[in-house]
C-alpha cells in the first residue's frame, strides 16, 4: 500500500469508500483502521463498517500508486484527487496530466496494469 514518507497513511487520508459516492471526502482519524500494513481513514463509521467488511472492494487498485505508472512497469505514488471508479473498483494517478495519459486507453492499461502487479513492486 502506498504511503508517502514518514506517514502510514493510505489515500492522503482520504475516505475509501467516499468515492463510491462520487467524489472523495477526507477521512478522519477517529474513524481508522489498518489493513496491509497501512492506516485508512473514513469520514464515518458507516464508511469504516463498509471498509472492514470488504476492504479490497473500496481499497484503490494496486496499493494506490499510479495506475498508469504500473502499466508502464514502475511505480508513482497515486494522488488522491486523480481518480476514477472503473467497472467498480477505484484508480489513482500521479497528477491530472497523468491521468488525461491513462484515460485515452483505461481497459489496455488496467490489461497492462493487472500483468505488472505486484511484481513491479520488487
Amino acid at each position: 500500500i502506498y504511503t508517502p514518507a514518514f506517514s502510514n497513511v493510505a489515500v492522503g487520508g482520504y475516505d475509501a469508500v467516499s468515492y463510491f459516492g462520487g467524489a472523495p471526502v477526507k477521512g478522519d482519524a477517529k474513524f481508522a483502521t489498518s489493513w496491509k500494513g497501512a492506516e485508512f481513514r473514513f469520514a464515518n463509521a458507516a464508511n469504516l463498517a463498509k471498509f472492514k467488511a470488504n476492504p479490497a472492494a473500496y481499497a484503490p487498485q494496486y496499493g494506490g500508486y499510479c495506475a498508469w505508472a504500473v502499466a508502464g512497469g514502475y511505480t508513482a505514488k497515486g494522488d488522491p484527487l486523480a481518480w476514477k471508479v472503473v467497472n467498480g473498483k477505484l484508480y489513482l494517478n500521479y497528477d491530472q496530466t497523468v491521468q488525461k495519459r491513462w484515460a485515452k486507453d483505461i481497459p489496455g492499461n488496467i490489461a497492462k496494469g493487472d500483468r505488472n502487479w505486484p511484481q513491479v513492486l520488487k
